[in-house]
């Protein structure tokens, strides 16, 4: 699940141009968006079309369920991996 996590990281890094961070900036259960890492909807709406891409996942941003898969890295992974099996 580590190699996942750093994928994860990596990805946030790339698609949202946050070259200032690396992937050990990004605690894994902290808070993607508010407080944690400062995303807001639009790095939501790319974040997803890049997980989308790179996992072959699909994300919908109408679900509730959704957001709470978006609360960090780690429950990103959690759905990730349990959608690519």
């Amino acid at each position: 699940m580590q190699t996942l996590y750093l994928e994860i990281k990596n990805l946030i890094i790339n698609t949202l141009n946050l070259e200032e961070l690396t992937p050990d900036d990004i605690e894994t259960d902290a808070p993607l968006f508010g407080n944690g890492l400062g995303l807001d909807s639009i790095d939501a709406l790319e974040l997803g079309l890049a997980i989308k891409n790179q996992f072959g996942v699909v994300l919908s941003s109408e679900s509730e369920e959704m957001r709470q898969h978006f609360t960090s890295v780690a429950t990103l992974a959690n759905f990730i991996q349990s959608h690519r099996a």
